[in-house]
Formats: structure tokens, C-alpha cells, sequence
């Protein structure tokens, strides 16, 4: 189903939206393990629109104590904040996924495997639909769920695979995160349920991300992706606010 674009009339006053921006940083150990694997750097610009902040452009680096980069992926919210525009890229592994919101009816996905392959996908769009790190703003636009400890429904995009399977947003409760928010995305199925691990999210009081924990897109070796606890530090935040 095609959404309208969310715009703001040229004859409203100027003072109604500013640009603005979200930096934090994350760094992630593997789970029982102290040490850092690598750190994630992101720039999320934006506006504020009436009061709340609205993304527009993220841009993420991935680099290893060293400070070289081995990672990177940008995406864009021009379509939607659920399913944006993806581009990911792994040159270690010669791995690239590109994931394109064609008017918010469909998802295009070109993945260029670590074996060398190319896959092609097209994934038609619902308003349930939810892609990469829209998972995040999916919270944010639930927030009074979030709080009142109610559950979500979504779909959630495997890439990999060209489909989209039925997830759950609930609260959660884990010593490994200490936030004023802990919550689960686990499957709604069944069998899928034993397949895939749960992840948790925690989130402070405004709604900013502060601990990851479960699968990530970064690869171990060719075969597997590590699993970690990414904990999350924000230097800079947008002078309005993120939830409503």
C-alpha cells in the first residue's frame, strides 16, 4: 500500500522545521568476551518538524581498534522511516546489499554474496513492514506501547532470503542491559522461533538506542555473522524530541 509523503507547505513558517542531527557511537563485544570487536560510528540527519525529529539520512562506519574502516552502510528515510533506502557494504568479504524503497511499494533487493553470487528479490510493501534499522524508529513510533510494557506486531525484511516473516515487539528483562527501556523482537512463529535467536534493545528515558544485543550484519568469516552486545554512547542529540 503506497503512503502519502509527509511534507511541509512552502507558505508555512520557516521556524516550523530545522535541521538537525543524531550522533552516537557503539561498541561491540562478542557475547562472554570483555573485548571490543569492532565500533560503530553514526551520523543520523534530520529535521525537527513541529517539535519532533524527523530522519532523513544515516550514515554508519564500521572500524576495528585500529581505527580502519572495514565497514560502511548509508541509508535513506525519503520513502519511509520503517523501510529506508539501504546500502551496505562489506569489502573484507567483497559483500554488498542494496535494499531500494521504490515508492513505498515494493523493496528491491540486489545482495552480492560473500561466494561470489548476485540475488535478486522483490518484496511487496505493507504498512506492517519493516526493514534494517527501521526496527528502531518502529520502537520510537510505538513508545507508549514501549512504556506500558504492551506488545507490537511487525514484519520484519530478511534480505538475505527476499521475504518478510512475522515478528513481535514486547518488553523484556535481562541483567545484561541496564536501561530505563529493555525490550524483545523475537519471532512470531513458532518454528521460526527456534531458528532464530530473540534480540534485545534497550532505550532511555527520550528514546535513544543504548544497548544491541543479538545477531549483527557484520560478518565473523564467510559463513557466519557475529553475535554481540553492542553498547551504545550518544555525543550529540536533536534540540526537539524523538518520541511523542
Amino acid at each position: 500500500m503506497k503512503r502519502s509523503a509527509l511534507f511541509i507547505a512552502c507558505f508555512m513558517p520557516l521556524a516550523a522545521a530545522s535541521a538537525e542531527e543524531v550522533r552516537f557511537t557503539g561498541e561491540a563485544t562478542a557475547d562472554g568476551d570483555d573485548g571490543v570487536i569492532y565500533e560503530e560510528r553514526h551520523v543520523v540527519e534530520g529535521e525537527c518538524s513541529n517539535g519532533l525529529f524527523r530522519p532523513a539520512r544515516q550514515t554508519v562506519t564500521y572500524v576495528r581498534d585500529d581505527d580502519e574502516e572495514f565497514a560502511r552502510k548509508k541509508l535513506s528515510y525519503d520513502e519511509s522511516v520503517l523501510r529506508p533506502d539501504v546500502d551496505f557494504q562489506q569489502p573484507d568479504f567483497e559483500e554488498v546489499m542494496d535494499i531500494s524503497n521504490e515508492g513505498d511499494d515494493r523493496l528491491k533487493i540486489q545482495w552480492q554474496t560473500p561466494g561470489g553470487d548476485t540475488e535478486n528479490f522483490t518484496v511487496d510493501v505493507s504498512d506492517s513492514l519493516v526493514a534494517d534499522a527501521g526496527f528502531d524508529h518502529l520502537v520510537r513510533q510505538n513508545w507508549s506501547a514501549v512504556k506500558s510494557g504492551d506488545r507490537v506486531k511487525f514484519d520484519f525484511l530478511a534480505p538475505t532470503r527476499g521475504k518478510a516473516y512475522g515478528f513481535v515487539l514486547e518488553p523484556a528483562d535481562d541483567d545484561r542491559i541496564d536501561a530505563a527501556y529493555t525490550v524483545r523482537i523475537k519471532p512470531s512463529g513458532t518454528i521460526l522461533g527456534f531458528l532464530v535467536d530473540p534480540i534485545l534493545l534497550g532505550y532511555n528515558e527520550q528514546g535513544l538506542l543504548t544497548d544491541y544485543v543479538g545477531l549483527t550484519n557484520i560478518r565473523k568469516d564467510k559463513d557466519t555473522n557475529y553475535t554481540a552486545h553492542i553498547r551504545y554512547t550518544v555525543e550529540t542529540t536533536p534540540d526537539c524530541e524523538l518520541t511523542r
